[in-house]
């Protein structure tokens, strides 16, 4: 980092720590990303990256973010910027050499800060330092404006505040949200998935979520959340079993106990195919001894169904590390213990499959052929009598 830093002229000013990295250095929170923010341009950034033996990946050029990959480790480099068009989905921005600029157009006032890699000193110019003592999320100017360039800040607003927010919201940007929720109408399903799903996955959203749920703001892209009781009872059940929390997990503790409900907002929300299979499967709700369950359904499967039951057994734990055990005999077998190859076999398969799961998933084979045999002498015993 210290030769990015000297490539990128911080020590010139030229370069600054921007955002997160500056916000949560100064809450004393693990730092995750470091971003910087320069004054070079884009390609002033490429050329100096590529004569110092760094990786330069332009990742996003038009909107002037270059990643330098030092270390193995990707920082994104970004050229100061203002904003000349915003239509609440996008933003044209133009490049400036003026850091005040570059902060104004940020979201909300701890996310504006920068500090200065050689002095450390933080550059803050909207109060975000006293909103991080307040533990307060407050929006950098006219909450309304703000929403109108961008309408994910909706929802970021609420996020920050779970993460960070202590009391109650800022007054001014909680009525400017309640107002403006339609706008998240306009963004894409995928953004909204995207940043839903960072706030479900936050130590403890509950209270938060019960606040949005009561000022309507997922009404319009999501009419199907209701009562937040079932998730912060959820909430509950997985500290009580020391189970991390899991955003699908927590989705669907906010929807009906409905497949097709779970399916369809799966498919509004653009989710992949195996979070759809999760949040589907969750939604089911039926239950069965822990460990048929999980053989099932397979076990971080399982242990949602019993999560969002409020069950909160220490079991649980064991469960989700559980490793699925394979039945360690197939349908040659039953053939070679005199089935003929058919539906037949199948269905003993199946009954074998059942049983060895109720006796504990044996893996001795001598005992899970007798329990083949039983079934096989059984099946046979039915074809003599029909």
């Amino acid at each position: 980092m210290t030769r990015l830093l000297r490539v990128l002229g911080a020590q010139d000013g030229e370069t600054r720590f921007v955002g997160g990295c500056v916000r949560d250095t100064l809450l004393d929170i693990e730092v995750n990303d470091v971003d910087l923010a320069t004054r070079l341009l884009p390609e002033e950034v490429v050329t100096r990256l590529q004569a110092a033996g760094i990786k330069a990946v332009p990742t996003g050029l038009a909107h002037g973010t270059v990643t330098a990959v030092t270390n193995g480790q990707p920082v994104e480099v970004t050229t100061l910027r203002r904003d000349v068009v915003t239509d609440g989905r996008r933003a044209t921005v133009a490049f400036t050499s003026e850091w005040r600029d570059d902060a104004a157009r940020r979201d909300f006032t701890i996310n504006a800060l920068s500090a200065d890699p050689s002095t450390l000193e933080v550059y803050d110019y909207f109060g975000g330092t006293a909103d991080l003592e307040a533990r307060r999320v407050r929006f950098i100017g006219d909450p309304l404006t703000r929403i109108a360039e961008d309408h994910l800040r909706i929802l970021r607003f609420f996020r920050f505040h779970a993460r960070f927010g202590v009391s109650e919201p800022d007054r001014e940007g909680l009525e400017a949200c309640t107002r403006r929720a339609n706008d998240l109408m306009a963004l894409s399903r995928e953004r909204i998935a995207d940043e839903l799903l960072k706030l479900l996955g936050l130590p403890d959203p509950g209270t938060t979520l019960r606040l949005m749920i009561d000022r309507g703001i997922l009404r319009p892209v999501l009419p199907e959340i209701g009562d937040p009781g079932t998730l912060e009872r959820l909430i509950e059940a997985e500290r009580r079993a020391g189970i991390a929390p899991n955003p699908l997990r927590r989705l669907a503790a906010l929807l009906p106990a409905d497949p097709d409900v779970a399916a369809a907002i799966a498919a509004r929300l653009r989710l992949s195919k195996q979070a759809t299979k999760r949040l589907v499967s969750a939604a089911r709700r039926e239950l069965a001894p822990p460990f048929i369950l999980a053989y099932a359904i397979g076990a971080d499967e399982a242990v949602d169904r019993f999560l969002l039951a409020g069950e909160a057994s220490p079991e649980l734990a064991a469960l989700q590390a559980w490793q699925r055990p394979r039945l360690p005999i197939g349908g040659g077998d039953l053939i070679r213990l005199g089935l003929e190859a058919g539906p037949a076999v199948a269905r003993a398969i199946r009954a074998v499959e059942t049983e060895w799961a109720e006796a504990g998933f044996p893996s001795d084979r001598q005992q899970v052929r007798e329990i083949a045999r039983r079934h096989v002498d059984r099946a046979l015993a039915g074809d003599a009598k029909g």
